[in-house]
């Protein structure tokens, strides 16, 4: 009875909140009239109340008629209003523009707590969850898990090792990001990501960072920074950092492009065959007269949609993505086939010829067997023609498949949550996408015990190699595109701090050798990697010396801790278990103070979703304290 009376009353209280607050509903466009997904709206002393659809579309509850209302996308300038009354219909555009777009003075402190969004369209279900958890009434919308039919591979959580046993740790590098936009679309969905989705080495590596340009000759160079590792105070944390050689566009090779794309029946949503049509248009607007496309669909028989036309007949090429439309089942083999079968027959030689899959991932008919695929994308690679990949939507994504095939085929695999997402895969980074300057790249670590007892590689789990594949140049490994950057952080555990994982004998039998030589050097890094098309490896190296640590925060560079604050962030959402004293707060202090430049406002945006994700966080936990 004392249960049904405090319903009764919570429904009550909700209901005079929403007949004394305002309902506004609308769209958000840019100035072209395009809708704008994910914008975050704002109440002006009360936060974070709403986000966009992928169609642009909100509706909201504004608490007060003197309140400004802020909508807010990274890249675009704020667009601030007042309501007084309930609005539908309402149009809003948001100017295009670079720099950080958080207005000073308005929005530089605005906290995320929820407040009334019922943002419900285009959502097969959804659920409001309580944010204040005082009864006031504050809800925020929430999609119901969608994720039923996703798919990301189990993965064991890298451990310490200690140097004197294991003074090597060798690995494949990695320039995907999947997982950062994958991550980013659970957020904005109210959700968090589950623990498999979350990739710390793709979090960090989306982003860019000031690192040293390669040396003339070299397609990629190696940088290395030591300092305190945030999370746990009796470590340091080393930042390995590698950055490729940027080549300008108009020195790029002519490229032979094949669009493979999946039009399904399971692609007819809004950010599946809508979101990947926005998406090649924006890479078709980035061809040269030099370049080449042909498109490839699949859905129960795979067709070739459009013959290989060059870049200088773009409105026949835009002309043929207009018309896709989704339906049928999935022939993801017969149309891997049918790509590479077009790519050979327009083979530029030397030049960039490359498969690019767009699909939510799901492949049910035809050459569906894992291996088999893999073996028909390894010997095409050998060919010259790479695949890379894109994924797109909500429910059906089958993250690991998708990666592994990129992995395969040479390629990259990015995943697309919406349009800001294809513009800069396809322009900002249209060089780093496009083409690859290093092959086969590969790190190899070896700690000095002097300095190191034992070490852990955050990340990078289904990365790792054996030590002698290092210098055997038939393994595989990751590749480097145009510009790209890659980071590696490892947490080190200095030779004087108490090691707690378990308790090993000293070894009886072990040469014991002379340090004097490298007394202070802490570790060496070397890369190997192939220029494209060749088969023998080079090899690159770098020493850290102890007399670079960083013994303060402040020395430390902004990169250096605006990673570190990634990783933070990655350690809390994948409940790691190293990750000790890592919170929510802390990777917000270090991403505010490492902020910096933040030209394209990726930085800001992250900001952003550490805000969401620790009220998600705190809501979680107070409802599972509420069920017990």
């Amino acid at each position: 009875m004392k249960n049904i009376f405090l319903l009764t009353l919570s429904l009550l209280c909700n209901q005079l909140l929403n007949a004394q607050s305002i309902k506004v509903s609308g769209t958000v466009v840019d100035k072209n009239g395009h809708p704008l997904a994910q914008v975050s709206i704002n109440e002006e002393n009360v936060g974070l109340i709403a986000l966009t659809t992928t169609t642009g579309a909100f509706e909201i509850l504004v608490k007060d008629s003197t309140h400004r209302i802020i909508f807010q996308l990274p890249r675009y300038t704020n667009h601030v209003q007042k309501f007084n009354a309930n609005s539908s219909n309402v149009k809003i555009v948001l100017n295009g523009g670079k720099g950080d777009s958080i207005t000073p003075g308005l929005l530089a402190e605005v906290s995320v707590v929820g407040h009334a969004p019922l943002v419900k369209k285009n959502y097969t279900a959804s659920q409001s969850i309580s944010i204040s958890g005082d009864g006031s009434g504050s809800y925020m919308s929430r999609r119901m898990p969608m994720q039923e039919n996703e798919e990301y591979a189990s993965r064991t959580e890298n451990d310490f090792h200690r140097v004197k046993n294991a003074a090597l740790s060798t690995f494949s590098i990695d320039v995907d990001r999947a997982s950062y936009s994958n991550v980013r679309r659970y957020l904005n969905d109210g959700q968090l990501p589950p623990k498999n989705a979350v990739k710390i080495e793709e979090l960090i590596n989306y982003f860019d960072y000031n690192y040293p340009q390669p040396e003339a000759g070299n397609p990629a160079g190696i940088s290395a920074e030591l300092g305190n590792c945030p999370w746990n105070k009796e470590h340091f944390l080393a930042r390995i950092a590698v950055q490729a050689e940027k080549i300008p566009t108009t020195s790029l090779p002519s490229s032979n492009l094949v669009f493979l794309i999946d039009v399904s029946g399971s692609m007819w949503s809004e950010n599946k065959l809508p979101l990947v049509k926005k998406a090649f248009r924006v890479l078709v607007d980035q061809l040269r007269p030099q370049d080449r496309v042909a498109i490839v669909t699949y859905a129960g028989n795979a067709g070739l949609v459009l013959e290989s036309t060059p870049g200088s007949q773009k409105s026949k090429i835009l002309n043929a993505i207009d018309e896709l439309q989704a339906g049928g089942s999935t022939a993801g083999g017969a149309g891997i086939q049918l790509a590479y079968k077009i790519a050979q027959l327009n083979l530029i030689a030397p030049g960039n010829n490359r498969v690019i899959l767009a699909t939510d991932g799901d492949f049910n008919v035809g050459i569906s067997n894992p291996g088999s695929l893999q073996d028909l994308i390894s010997k095409e690679k050998e060919k010259g023609i790479y695949l890379s990949v894109l994924g797109f939507g909500m429910g059906n994504l089958k993250d690991d498949n998708l990666e592994t095939l990129a992995d395969k085929g040479n390629g990259n695999y990015a995943y697309i949550d919406n349009f800001e997402e294809a513009r800069r895969t396809f322009v900002t980074e249209f060089g780093g996408t496009m083409f690859t300057v290093a092959d086969d790249v590969k790190l190899q670590i070896e700690f000095n015990p002097k300095w190191i007892k034992a070490y852990r590689l955050v990340g990078y789990e289904n990365r790792l190699l054996n030590d002698e594949d290092f210098n055997d140049d038939k393994k595989d490994a990751g590749e480097m595109g145009s510009g790209h950057t890659v980071t590696a952080l490892y947490e080190l555990v200095p030779v004087n701090a108490v090691f707690r994982q378990g308790k090993i004998d000293d070894l009886k039998y072990q040469e014991v050798v002379s340090l004097s030589k490298y007394s202070q050097e802490v570790l060496t890094v070397k890369m190997r990697y192939k220029k494209p098309g060749q088969k023998q490896s080079l090899l690159l190296s770098k020493v850290l010396m102890m007399n670079a640590y960083k013994n303060t925060e402040a020395k430390a560079s902004e990169d250096f801790r605006f990673s570190a604050a990634v990783a933070t962030f990655g350690l809390i959402l994948s409940d790691s278990k190293y990750k000790s004293s890592a919170s929510f707060d802390m990777a917000l202090t270090l991403a505010k103070n490492a902020k910096g430049n933040d030209e394209e406002g990726y930085r800001a945006e992250f900001i952003q979703m550490i805000k969401k994700a620790a009220l998600l966080a705190n809501t979680t936990a107070k409802n599972e304290v509420g069920t017990k």
